[in-house]
């Protein structure tokens, strides 16, 4: 649900809020060119383990660790003008850049803006998506994507007209002056073009190193899964069952997403729960859907229905929050939370956020930013720092000398500093992220061997519950000399690179490799 206000503020006054924002705060969550602190650690004997020495890390507690699933996001869309990233790299017209603070950038827009004419392309021909995709390449920005088809509440049809032209039912709506045309769910031409231009659409983006997340519905009002129409309402459970598993069929390595609405594909749009939609979500959870909501703050919407899903799926499924009050009217004046200002509303989205442990926030488009960096600027670096995850060793126990053809133990043990989780329980993730210690050449950092302990499972590393592993890898066939332990959590379907960006504060090699300390091998 989407409804609200926007308070006018001088830019002086705006400049001036950020100054003393920023003089005043203890940390930037996102200087890339603030000196690392120096860890001196010096490997102490262990006790339990003859031969083994243990380091302690210490960990990157505030600024941004850029990994997949986790952090905020800033939104664009087909109506985006050229100036679009100027925007967002200079808020309120100041040295602020909200690209710094961010982790992707989720494009919210139609059907017919990715395919205008049957087979013709936006990631191909259209400037404005190629300036979006482009530009979230140059800033270290993933892409994340919802897909919407119904025209409701649009002044353009979110469906090609292509697909009118071949025969698909439809009805026509009015919004303004505005006629536009939406496409019965159930259609049997609807579903077979659409189905078309999603396998294209996969052919592009099903993609993890390009794209974060996908939504996987798309149906109904902006995209949210209720109020929908049918050519006959008994489709309702068979048209969810073929968009899930439509999404499922082309987007095998990229995470999907699916609206928690307590009336997913049903005619209403806000009513008590209707009893067969969790039934009907709990099977796409159950498929490796991830939770979304697209209206966190709203007290009256977002109620306890919704909160309890999000707990009972945690941490089985990991929760993208979008908040529900926006820049365009005064109804969160009428929130039954009471809202006075909009530093009053980001924080009640904030706190239903944490409340539900989400792994994503959004600051939304430029308007919505600039008021979260001018009113909310502290949540937002809070949320870099505790919310998501934020993962790091901070023990580990090694020996200094190993022998060849032998077996040697690691002990190591992790923390998440994020009230999130890693979710490498996904089905498009399959547990590719595993902890790897390597041995590096001692003038170069080069990767000599590489040892991956299979039995680490970063989905069950939560706040509060440091994780231990006892690991006992073969050393063959090492050239005798001097190395450095290193470890990092590794992508093993991508020759074991690193994968997932350790949260500490010094030590880290060109690629990703956490030093340890020296170790010698006979």
């Amino acid at each position: 649900m989407k409804s609200t206000k926007y308070i006018v503020c001088s830019k002086t006054r705006i400049f001036n809020l950020f100054l003393i924002l920023i003089l005043s705060s203890s940390f930037f969550a996102c200087s890339s060119k603030e000196k690392d602190e120096v860890i001196a650690d010096s490997p102490t004997a262990d006790s339990a383990v003859p031969g083994n020495y243990i380091t302690t890390i210490e960990p990157e507690t505030q600024k941004l660790i850029r990994n997949p699933l986790t952090g905020w996001a800033i939104y664009g869309s087909a109506g985006a003008t050229s100036d679009f990233w100027t925007k967002f790299e200079n808020i309120n017209g100041s040295q602020l850049r909200a690209t710094d603070y961010a982790n992707v950038l989720y494009i919210r827009t139609g059907w017919s803006d990715w395919e205008p004419e049957e087979g013709k392309y936006a990631w191909d021909n259209s400037d404005i998506f190629k300036m979006l995709i482009n530009g979230a390449k140059e800033r270290g920005l993933k892409l994340a994507f919802r897909i919407t088809v119904d025209s409701r509440d649009k002044h353009n049809n979110q469906t090609p007209t292509y697909v009118r032209d071949a025969g698909a039912q439809g009805y026509e709506t009015q919004t303004g002056s505005a006629t536009v045309w939406s496409p019965y769910p159930d259609d049997p031409i609807f579903q077979a073009k659409y189905e078309k231009f999603l396998q294209a659409f996969a052919a592009k983006f099903n993609d993890p190193d390009v794209v974060d997340f996908i939504d996987g519905y798309g149906l109904g009002k902006w995209g949210e899964g209720h109020t929908m129409i049918y050519l006959n309402a008994a489709n309702r459970k068979p048209v969810f069952d073929w968009i899930v598993n439509l999404y499922l069929k082309y987007f095998t390595k990229v995470p999907l997403a699916i609206n928690y609405h307590r009336l997913i594909g049903a005619g209403s749009g806000w009513s008590s729960p209707d009893p067969d939609s969790k039934t009907m979500l709990v099977s796409a959870f159950n498929k490796g859907y991830m939770l979304r909501h697209d209206a966190f703050g709203m007290t009256d919407y977002y109620q306890s229905w919704e909160k309890a899903l999000a707990k009972e799926w945690f941490p089985s499924r990991p929760v993208i929050c979008e908040g529900g009050w926006l820049h365009n009217g005064n109804g969160y004046l009428a929130d039954s939370r009471k809202y006075l200002t909009w530093g009053d509303v980001w924080q009640g989205e904030y706190d239903d956020a944490m409340a539900a442990r989400v792994n994503m926030m959004d600051l939304r488009d430029i308007t919505e930013t600039s008021s979260w960096f001018s009113t909310a600027y502290k949540l937002i670096q809070k949320f870099i720092a505790t919310g998501g995850y934020r993962l790091y060793p901070d023990q580990l126990s090694l020996p200094k000398t190993v022998n060849n053809n032998s077996k040697i133990k690691i002990v190591h043990r992790w923390k998440n500093l994020g009230m999130g989780y890693c979710p490498t329980n996904l089905p498009q993730w399959n547990q590719k992220y595993k902890v790897a210690f390597a041995l590096l050449d001692k003038s170069t950092n080069e990767v000599k061997s590489i040892y991956v302990d299979t039995n680490t499972d970063l989905s069950k590393w939560l706040y509060g519950t440091p994780t231990s592993y006892e690991f006992t890898p073969d050393i063959q066939n090492v050239p005798a000399g001097e190395y450095i332990w290193a470890v990092a959590i590794v992508d093993t379907t991508k020759n074991n690179e690193k994968g997932i960006n350790l949260s500490v504060k010094a030590n880290l090699t060109s690629t990703g490799w956490l030093t340890l300390f020296n170790v010698i091998v006979k």
